[in-house]
């Protein structure tokens, strides 16, 4: 799940003027664990209920409100960590007058004496009493997620899904030459494959077995299924491109008009990372991506353990490839010099770690770009237009 690391300010504070009712959940597949409380110190009142029931929830928080003697009009203050329910609960909670944190579950603390994973078992009370020190004014505690609109991470999908079917037309090809491979047969896979496939022959001089054979084919038409819906999606996006009017598709234009960027990473730059989510500096950008230093220090000990990859790993390896493509589409630009000074003579190991700096730079100096507009330093511009036009000439061609 997608972060962007800021607390939020504003919570109410239980007084005896206006008491609050913090509640936390557990979310499960089968079943919520919810606890309640009024304020520190004081035993949760927890209960458990069927998962995604927003009629049973609206009635265990009235039901929690008369337990605990609270007003049936005081305010109730919630939280859950980010997984894989999402934001549709964030956006139900606030129709209904909850004011809703959504946390970072990688922040949430665990007892280092007691060497333990942190385990959902104990996850609703943990959230409870954290909960309470961040009312209490403790906004450092924990990360709280920025929650994008239901439009923002619909635009998500697109580009997502791209994605998962690229991994798709991969592990059918390799299935394809697997199945190939038992026989001792290698061929190219293409348009022709059912005929090359017919006139193949193995070592004896027999045809591929007919089992074998109707299998290959039917994976191949899966193959194929995957190509048509991945070419149907990046027309679809080249189309958006070229005519909609929209903020998140000016900015994907703007990045477009620099070389060595393509139409691709673009899109997925802006939906993914600029188009919804403020940040207030260069530490903000790069932590988000993954690309921040993880320092161990204890002691005398002093130790670089590498990046954190704990941010949006889909920006962070397209972060990566667009480093290779910026070192060769922009020779002349500061940024590509500083790389050649620097790991330019080094071994391979050394100019990959070198990329991975290359590629924070970089992403920094993109925000600053879509920002100010001013942009990187020696680099050179495209015009968008014409990356459009040429995406869609292959498409049609393809």
């Amino acid at each position: 799940m997608p972060t962007n690391l800021r607390p939020h300010s504003n919570l109410p504070f239980g007084t005896s003027e206006q008491p609050v009712l913090y509640m936390a959940f557990e979310l499960g597949w089968d079943s919520w664990k919810l606890a309640f409380a009024t304020g520190p110190g004081a035993a949760p009142r927890r209960r458990e209920m069927p998962a995604r029931d927003v009629t049973r929830l609206m009635h265990e928080i009235a039901e929690a409100k008369r337990r605990l003697r609270l007003p049936a009009d005081c305010p109730v203050v919630s939280c859950y960590e980010a997984g894989r329910d999402g934001f549709w609960l964030h956006r139900c909670l606030a129709a209904h007058s909850v004011q809703n944190l959504v946390v970072d579950s990688a922040s949430i603390e665990v007892n280092r004496r007691r060497r333990r994973a942190k385990s959902d078992g104990l996850d609703v009370e943990k959230l409870l009493s954290m909960l309470l020190r961040y009312a209490g004014g403790e906004t450092k505690l924990w990360s709280v997620v920025q929650v994008p609109t239901s439009q923002e991470e619909d635009a998500r999908q697109l580009h997502r899904e791209l994605i998962t079917l690229g991994h798709q037309a991969t592990e059918h090809t390799n299935r394809i030459k697997s199945l190939l491979a038992n026989c001792g047969l290698a061929i190219e896979i293409d348009k022709h494959f059912p005929k090359k496939l017919k006139e193949l022959r193995q070592w004896d001089g027999t045809p591929v077995p007919e089992a074998l054979r109707q299998r290959l084919l039917r994976e191949f038409e899966r193959l194929q299924v995957v190509h048509r819906q991945a070419r149907e999606l990046e027309q679809q996006r080249a189309k958006e491109v070229r005519e909609k009017d929209s903020p998140a598709v000016e900015r994907v234009r703007k990045l477009l008009g620099l070389r060595a960027i393509g139409i691709g990473s673009s899109w997925l730059y802006v939906h993914e990372f600029f188009g919804w989510r403020k940040f207030k500096n260069r530490k903000e950008v790069g932590s988000l991506a993954g690309l921040a230093p993880t320092p161990y220090a204890s002691g005398q000990i002093d130790h670089e353990q590498g990046i954190s990859k704990a941010g949006n790993k889909r920006m962070r390896w397209m972060a990566v490839e667009i480093a290779w493509c910026w070192l060769r589409y922009q020779p002349d630009s500061e940024l590509t010099r500083w790389f050649c000074a620097r790991f330019g003579r080094g071994n391979s190991r050394q100019r990959r770690i070198g990329i991975v700096a290359l590629a924070r730079k970089l992403l920094v100096q993109l925000w600053k770009y879509l920002e100010t507009g001013v942009p990187p330093a020696g680099s050179e511009l495209a015009d968008w237009r014409t990356k459009a036009r040429i995406t869609t000439e292959n498409l049609k061609a393809g």
